[in-house]
């Protein structure tokens, strides 16, 4: 027995640190998207009110009375921000609205009923939208983050709608994303496939300095190759400056290689590149030549010889080297932060910006929940497609 269970005990340093430094994570990113406690609690009575109200006219005196007292001790807290953050993220411009409810809107119990103070504080407070709006941001668990991230919204009937088409920002970044990933694999599969055969077929000690070469990369910090890129891509840089001194553009019009998505594309293509080579070239070099010889002995042609032997036996090299690099592209932000300016942004940027600057937490969470579902999705795609048996990384 003892026995039995000493392997798994072994692995349990390993298994508890998976959980606590990547399962926890995602649950607690996953959980934040669809978990928006904060309103709920700090304005009960108000919302209780609300959750029996029909929508249509101003609510009765009762809820007017409970949100001033609510807000009142939400300000002395310090919560009023915050209350009104949520509520803005539901209907745009409520936040100065709540902010100024909580600070004028409780003044004094001579200064009239609880609905003069706030229609004093702000006459937003007699809009029916204005509490429609806060009894929607006083859901404990919604899916209105899911909703923004895929550019819908719920219409006043509570029917799912898409957002207007000046604000669909998400699905075409997402498309975009995919899209760009799409493309450095490709461009990473054109280029990594010879540069690894050319390793897998090279003499030892040449194969070693190739290697080395492929391996400088990792090596490097990321910022310090991405803003290397910059400078020689920039329209005063070294590639455009060597391309007018060979006569092949004009000075007038040098290329816009940089803040854009070009880039974009060749930064990360260079960044990712060894992801590619390397599961190859642990494949290509278990293929003994003599294969090749022995296709071309039965008449088939070079052509016909890598289309038909070579090509399948690397297959799950160049399946891992795909998988490894689309991957790694779709959650790309700083490369594309840095070289892609405006027109070069991706998916992740996006989470990065709500995580940082507008903190809209929930938000993130709900992007970062798309991607992973995209990310897993397209491996049981892989999976179905290709095979889990053919994908190996050495």
């Amino acid at each position: 027995m003892r026995r039995r269970l000493r392997k798994p005990a072994l692995a349990l340093p390993l298994v508890a640190f998976v959980l606590v430094s990547f399962i926890a994570p995602i649950l607690l990113m996953l959980a934040r998207g669809v978990h928006q406690p904060v309103v709920r609690d700090a304005l009960p009575e108000t919302l209780a009110i609300l959750d029996a109200w029909d929508g249509l006219g101003v609510p009765e005196e009762a809820a007017f009375a409970a949100a001033a007292e609510e807000l009142r001790a939400a300000d002395e807290a310090r919560l009023a921000a915050r209350i009104g953050g949520r509520v803005n993220r539901v209907r745009s411009g409520l936040r100065t609205v709540i902010v100024a409810g909580a600070r004028t809107g409780a003044d004094g119990a001579g200064a009239g009923s609880a609905r003069e103070r706030l229609l004093a504080a702000d006459p937003a407070w007699g809009d029916p939208a204005t509490w429609r709006a806060l009894r929607t941001a006083g859901e404990r668990f919604t899916l209105r983050n899911y909703l923004n991230a895929l550019d819908l919204d719920r219409g006043a009937d509570g029917a799912v709608v898409r957002q207007p088409e000046e604000r669909r920002v998400y699905v075409p970044l997402l498309l975009r994303t995919l899209g760009v990933s799409a493309a450095v694999t490709v461009l990473c599969l054109l280029l990594g496939y010879p540069v690894a055969h050319v390793i897998a077929r090279a003499p030892a000690r040449r194969a070693r300095w190739l290697l080395l070469a492929v391996l400088v990369p990792f090596w490097t910090s990321l910022l310090v190759r991405t803003t290397a890129w910059i400078v020689l891509l920039q329209q005063r840089g070294v590639i455009n400056d060597l391309l007018v001194w060979l006569g092949l553009v004009d000075d007038a019009a040098r290329l816009t290689l940089v803040y854009n998505m070009t880039g974009t594309l060749i930064a990360m293509t260079h960044v990712l590149l060894p992801f590619m080579v390397l599961p190859i070239y642990s494949v290509m070099q278990g293929i003994p030549p003599r294969f090749m010889r022995a296709a071309e002995s039965l008449g088939a042609t070079p052509a016909q010889a890598f289309r038909r032997v070579y090509w399948p036996l690397t297959l799950p090299g160049v399946g891992a080297g795909a998988l490894l690099v689309f991957i790694l592209a779709i959650g790309y932000y700083i490369t594309p932060a840095l070289v892609g300016g405006s027109g070069g942004q991706l998916f992740s940027n996006m989470i990065a910006f709500h995580m940082e600057t507008s903190l809209n937490w929930g938000l993130a969470a709900a992007l970062g929940g798309i991607l992973l579902a995209v990310v897993g999705a397209l491996y049981v795609l892989y999976e179905r497609t290709v095979g889990g048996e053919n994908l190996r990384l050495g």
